[in-house]
């Protein structure tokens, strides 16, 4: 039975003598040959060969070594490269809340000086809550009896009307969009003065019945609200007329608005707490 041998395998001192005198004996014939001698065409064959791979290591490497002799040169060192990108983070999240910021100022001007104009008596106050489902078409906002609001006063914004107080707490309210199915609003035709009844549906599109046929709109209309009932103010904006079937079947017109008031994207509304003292507020042409 044989026994392996695991010691390592000694180079065979030989072989190597052999190589050197080899390389001297080829490094003599290189210097004394001319230079169309046999070796030195084989170098120059070789360097033409290795050439375009040597220029191409060359070329891709030089962009990261300027790179790295640029940082070098600069001192900078990888904690001050981690220091700038913090810092950097930190100057973008402080211009994004400066944006929302001027946003948020340029709505509350746009609000106040919708109010100014209206001369209504008004309070501010934020959209503190949204539906909590598709069929609930109501917001909350930040404003209660603590601030003097109750029930059944009207909710505005800049574009138009936005719906009325249903419920009050001590710090906040609920308001009923006059896009939900529930919500009813005494109106007009701005042009024609033809009087009818804003609705809103499930799907949250508005419609203006029992106008007569006589009066029927055109699309691009504006309706307001006609203050009858004493619900609403008059002359406040409810919305636009985008469509008009006048079958000859159907007892009225069916008559279409769209809202003006994005309501997905309210965040600030008013409030009105007195009087008004124009017979036409808030007319939004």
């Amino acid at each position: 039975m044989r026994i392996a041998n695991n010691e390592p395998r000694r180079a065979n001192p030989t072989l190597l003598i052999a190589l050197v005198v080899a390389s001297l004996i080829l490094v003599t014939m290189y210097f004394r040959e001319a230079e169309t001698g046999v070796l030195h065409s084989a170098r120059k064959v070789t360097l033409t060969v290795t050439a375009p791979f040597s220029q191409l290591g060359n070329t891709m490497a030089s962009p990261f070594v300027a790179v790295g002799d640029w940082i070098s040169s600069l001192g900078i060192s990888r904690s001050d490269i981690n220091a700038l990108q913090t810092q950097n983070e930190e100057l973008r999240a402080r211009l994004a809340d400066l944006e929302e910021s001027r946003q948020e100022n340029e709505r509350l001007r746009v609000l106040v000086q919708f109010a100014e104009e209206a001369k209504l008596t008004k309070l501010g106050a934020r959209v503190i809550g949204r539906p909590t489902s598709a069929w609930e078409g109501v917001i909350v906002i930040d404003r209660g009896s603590a601030d003097g609001v109750i029930v059944g006063m009207s909710v505005l914004a800049p574009q138009g009307l936005v719906g009325q107080i249903e419920e009050v707490s001590q710090n906040s309210s609920r308001v009923r969009l006059i896009t939900d199915q529930e919500s009813g609003v005494a109106a007009m035709i701005q042009s024609t003065r033809a009087v009818g009844v804003v609705q809103g549906s499930i799907d949250r599109s508005l419609s203006l019945d029992f106008v007569d046929k006589k009066d029927v709109p055109k699309v691009g209309d504006v309706v307001i609200t006609s203050g009858l009932g004493g619900i609403y103010p008059k002359g406040l904006v409810v919305g636009d007329v985008i469509s008009v079937d006048n079958r000859r079947a159907d007892l009225y017109p069916r008559i279409t608005l769209l809202s003006r008031v994005p309501v997905n994207q309210l965040e600030e509304v008013l409030v009105l707490l007195g009087p008004v003292v124009s017979s036409d507020v808030g007319v939004v042409e």
